[in-house]
């Protein structure tokens, strides 16, 4: 006697055995028969039930022989293991890139199709991971289920709770095999080893400007749109960067979290304190392509190489002089504030003679400084 086979009407797919086959035809009606008695959620099989309960009670009993983790689902561990070994069987078949999971295949694969199956109820967005489309949702409800047991800040997203205990640790696990740099994201790690190869994959449609990071192409496109949607709630500026707003409530609030560990100052922004360390350092990292000249900040490095093609973006409403620099504009300026102090139409008075001689001397100093800082 033949063995018996399952047929699914829909999609025609075969299941040897009935058990598969019902849980099968449930992806198709979506029926979900395995309710939580704890939050609301469903699950179209008993196994995944049993491991949801799991992340309310935070059982983890699968552990890994290698390190000190432990996992509340057996697939977790067997991928967690993965990092160990290197292994990564799960091939995309369009570009030369592999995964550990076969999830994080099939995601990746949606960059290719440019496929959003995952549509957001409240507004327009649409995302090719289930798991991008629950923390977008935390956003319009402001949910924060994932606290830190260290400080008092809580996530919506249990990788951002991750990436940020590593602040506190210090561990930074992800090590670029081409310099000493390491870092506390796998994403980081990416974007820098673009700066060794040159990469970027990330092109604006609206100007010729590419980027290695997709972050770096959103902040940028809102230049052209004007966009700028994280808002203060202080005063009413508001930022195209969610970085630029945390920076400037700390002006409100004078906070200074970055210290520096050889002198006694502290800044609002870690950027700065980047730059300040420079000056104990001596590091300057911002070399020009064209001259031997280094720079401790990218902004002088852009500067400086306007020295070499010309540019002037920095024009005066005034007159029709332009400058390389915006400082150079700056002093330029306060050469017209002094000329409408000190209208030169006449002079009935010697006093007044001499004051305005002195006006156009100061002047030319200023202008001579300004030439000075150009050639710097």
């Amino acid at each position: 006697m033949g063995k018996k086979y399952y047929t699914c009407d829909v999609c025609d797919k075969m299941f040897s055995q009935s058990n598969n086959f019902t849980i099968h035809r449930r992806t198709h009606t979506g029926e979900k028969p395995y309710a939580c008695n704890v939050c609301d959620k469903s699950f179209s099989v008993s196994s995944s039930l049993a491991a949801h309960k799991r992340m309310h009670t935070g059982e983890k009993p699968y552990a890994c022989n290698v390190c000190d983790k432990s996992f509340s689902v057996n697939g977790s561990l067997a991928a967690h293991k993965r990092m160990h070994t290197g292994e990564k069987p799960y091939a995309c078949d369009i570009c030369d890139k592999s995964f550990s999971v076969n999830g994080s295949l099939t995601a990746h694969k949606r960059m290719h199709t440019g496929e959003k199956p995952y549509e957001c109820d409240v507004c327009d967005k649409s995302f090719s991971v289930s798991g991008s489309l629950a923390a977008h949702k935390r956003m319009h409800t402001g949910e924060k289920p994932y606290a830190c047991d260290i400080c008092d800040k809580s996530f919506s997203v249990n990788g951002s709770l991750t990436v940020h205990k590593r602040m506190h640790t210090g561990e930074k696990p992800y090590e670029c095999d081409v310099c000493d740099k390491s870092f506390s994201v796998s994403g980081s790690l990416a974007a820098h080893k673009r700066m060794h190869t040159g990469e970027k994959p990330y092109a604006c449609d609206i100007c010729d400007k590419s980027f290695s990071v997709n972050g770096s192409l959103t902040v940028h496109k809102r230049m052209h749109t004007g966009e700028k949607p994280y808002e203060c709630d202080v005063c009413d500026k508001s930022f195209s960067v969610s970085g630029s707003l945390a920076a400037h409530k700390r002006m409100h609030t004078g906070e200074k979290p970055y210290a520096c560990d050889i002198c006694d100052k502290s800044f609002s922004v870690n950027g700065s304190l980047t730059v300040h360390k420079r000056m104990h350092t001596g590091e300057k990292p911002y070399e020009c392509d064209v001259c031997d000249k280094s720079f401790s900040v990218s902004g002088s490095l852009a500067a400086h190489e306007r020295m070499h093609t010309g540019v002037k973006p920095y024009a005066c409403d005034v007159c029709d002089k332009s400058f390389s620099a915006s400082g150079s504009l700056t002093a330029h300026k306060r050469i017209h504030s002094r000329e409408k102090l000190y209208a030169c139409n006449s002079f009935s008075a010697s006093d007044s003679l001499t004051a305005h001689k002195w006006m156009h001397l100061h002047t030319n100093r200023i202008d001579q400084r300004s030439k000075i800082q150009r050639l710097l």
